[in-house]
Formats: structure tokens, sequence, C-alpha cells
């Protein structure tokens, strides 16, 4: 690919990262993606190597990096992801909140995670942060009988913002200014669909103060 110049960052809205990226990983319609968000176990690798590893369009960044990567098996199967990572861990911090498109239609789901050295709950808190983007699937389903063989369906990927500065991504561009100026869409009033109890609502041992949100979810998602 050929080097940008000075300047230019990869900088999508969630909006884009959801619908666009994430959309296409599941299809398996764009392997050209990989060179912008590389498919990456991230949880192998110390928060400091990422970048390392990051695609090429934002290998360059001193900021934020995007990856993919898949369900771990043990989450697919209905467990608690294994977050542990090089010399520490990385913990949910705060409620998850929703991804929203043009419509104002809930299009994925994003929690935060900062990365802690040491063991829980006793680990250092560093500066590293990243977000989690799930995207909620056009009919998703949850079957607790598929659950107990969900070791034979393909894993979910999600995508991994991570970065080495707090303020990183509270310079990620606004919704609003991607829609020319047009005012934001109120978001719609939806039912929860059973695909919530895919998605894994748990908080650390030591996560006792934080607050569970309440899901208004579609019953089934539209892709733009």
């Amino acid at each position: 690919m050929e080097e940008l110049p000075p300047g230019f960052r990869f900088y999508p809205t969630e909006e884009e990262l959801v619908s666009f990226y994430l959309h296409h990983q599941l299809q398996g319609t764009r392997q050209d993606l990989h060179h912008v968000i590389p498919v990456v176990d991230i949880y192998e690798l110390e928060p400091c190597h990422l970048p390392s590893v990051a695609g090429e369009m934002c290998r360059g960044d001193t900021e934020q990096w995007f990856f993919f990567a898949p369900r771990q098996e043990r989450e697919a199967r209905g467990g608690r992801p294994n977050r542990t990572a090089g010399s520490g861990y990385w913990k949910a911090t705060g409620s998850p909140s929703y991804v929203y498109n043009a419509s104002g239609r809930v299009i994925g789901v994003k929690r935060t995670m900062v990365f802690y050295t040491g063991k829980a709950p006793a680990g250092r808190k560093t500066k590293w942060k990243m977000n989690e983007y799930r995207a909620i699937l056009q009919g998703a389903r949850h079957d607790d009988s598929a659950a107990s063989s969900s070791s034979s369906q393909p894993p979910v990927p999600k995508i991994y913002v991570v970065s080495g500065t707090f303020g990183a991504f509270d310079r990620r561009p606004l919704e609003d200014v991607t829609m020319m100026g047009e005012a934001q869409p109120q978001p719609q009033q939806q039912q929860v669909p059973s695909a919530i109890a895919e998605m894994e609502m748990d908080v650390d041992a030591d996560d006792h103060d934080l607050e569970l949100p309440f899901f208004d979810w579609p019953e089934e998602f539209d892709w733009p």
C-alpha cells in the first residue's frame, strides 16, 4: 500500500467502524480491509507491542490503533472472556453503550477497558485504554441448545481500538460532523431481543461499584 503523506490519520466514526468495517469483516467481502485493520489476538500481546502489528494505515499513528479480534472459544461457549494479557489484564470500566446509525437505530455496542499491570484485584492502572465494538447481527436469536454446541460455529469478530493516551478517543470525529451539520436523529425506542443474552454483561469481581445499563435492543438489525 502506498505510503500516505504526513498529516493523514485513520479516524473513522463509530458508525463507520461497525456498519462498514465490522460488517464487511463479518461477511468476508473485503480482504483488503486487513491493510487497515488486521486480525490480531490482542490478548496475546502486551499493549505496548500492539502498535508494531497495526495495519499499514495506522502503523505510523502515535495515538490509536485498530484491530479485528475473534471471539474467544470459552466466550463462544457461554463463558466469561479471559482478559489477561502479558504482564497484566484488561478491565472493563463504566457501562457499555450503544452505537447508532444515521437513522438513530442501534447497530452495535461499545465497551471501554483499561489495562492494569499485575494480578487482579491489586493491579496497577496504566495509560493504556481500548474500546471494544461488537455488531448486532440481523435476525440474531439466542438459543440455549445452540450455545452448548457453539464450538462448531464460526467466532464473531470484534473491533478493538487501542490507545496509549487517554485523550486520544476524545479527538475522534463527532458523528454530527460526518453528517454535514445535519441534526442528529433521536434513538428509536426498540424492544429487547433474545440476542442480548449472547452479549457478555460480565463485571469483574472488583467492579461491584459499576452500574449495569438497561438495554433496549432492536429485534433485528438492518445494515444500511
